[in-house]
């Protein structure tokens, strides 16, 4: 059987939505991405169908997308003064450390919860600390 066949399931019997091979998906579906260029988002409809294609790279050795019917589609939600403020405070909250409430222009790692300052306070810093050539012992 060929690549293409393993991901041929326009029935849904084998994985349960219909599935088509990597740029095969018929006419009328299209994935988030490809939504929102368009203007629309889901609006809530399950997921419709699936395009699928085997990649050697990724663990489970197959790459998915989700389709959505673009007929069910909804349009997209206007940006108010609210949300857009909204976001703002969000990204804010994500640039500030909790420890010592500085604020960065860079979004924090959430693997440390905090600025790396705080996270790492006995390292010394500046540009002797990562060229010996530069200390002066």
């Amino acid at each position: 059987m060929t690549a293409y066949g393993k991901c041929f399931d326009p029935s849904g019997a084998r994985f349960g939505v219909p599935t088509f091979p990597w740029q095969f998906a018929p006419d009328g579906y299209a994935t988030r991405r490809q939504l929102r260029a368009r203007g629309l988002r889901p609006g809530g409809q399950p997921v419709a169908a699936q395009v699928m294609c085997h990649h050697r790279g990724r663990k489970g050795g197959v790459q998915v997308a989700y389709l959505y019917r673009i007929d069910l589609a909804k349009p997209v939600r206007p940006m108010t003064s609210r949300r857009c403020g909204a976001l703002a405070l969000a990204m804010l909250a994500r640039r500030t450390c909790p420890k010592c409430r500085v604020v960065y222009g860079y979004c924090l790692p959430t693997s440390l919860g905090m600025c790396l300052l705080c996270a790492y306070p006995d390292t010394p810093t500046g540009p002797s600390a990562n060229c010996p050539s530069l200390r002066r012992d």
